[in-house]
């Protein structure tokens, strides 16, 4: 199979469950935090899922925001399931700032401007955090 998430874990794995796995993105360099809720089995739509399934789902992506939120203090939280490129349902919890690289636009949008090492090194050090601080969301929204 060629799909990516079915072979790869698909970033630094956070917390995982028979179900499902959040992972952070660390290969998205100019975007720390940047973490993706993945399904483990190949699914291509959300609706293909079951209703408890779903629900599960959704709540570690509402619980993966809580914990960027907490942690890195972003001026924004996209959401975003695209699939378009890879056919695997998956989350996309992109912590957002004013000075990001790309605000106010999408990150895959053009470049708006260029953001410093440091700023970068400085939100690099907080998602170091995001492993603990995911662990105890999901285990409250999962209870």
């Amino acid at each position: 199979m060629g799909c990516v998430f079915c072979n790869e874990e698909g970033g630094d794995v956070l917390w995982e469950d028979e179900r499902m796995r959040v992972v952070h993105a660390s290969a998205e360099a100019e975007y720390p935090g940047f973490c993706r809720v993945i399904w483990n089995a190949h699914v291509a739509e959300f609706s293909d899922l079951g209703a408890e399934d779903r629900e599960h789902l959704m709540r570690a992506v509402y619980a993966v925001e809580r914990a960027l939120r907490r942690v890195m203090q972003p001026s924004k939280v996209n959401l975003a399931s695209l699939g378009n490129q890879v056919p695997h349902v998956h989350w996309h919890v992109i912590p957002r700032f004013t000075n990001d690289a790309h605000f106010p636009m999408s990150i895959w949008s053009p470049r708006q401007r260029t953001v410093s090492e440091a700023m970068l090194g400085q939100r690099r050090a907080q998602a170091t955090l995001l492993r603990d601080a995911v662990r105890q969301e999901i285990e409250q929204a999962l209870a």
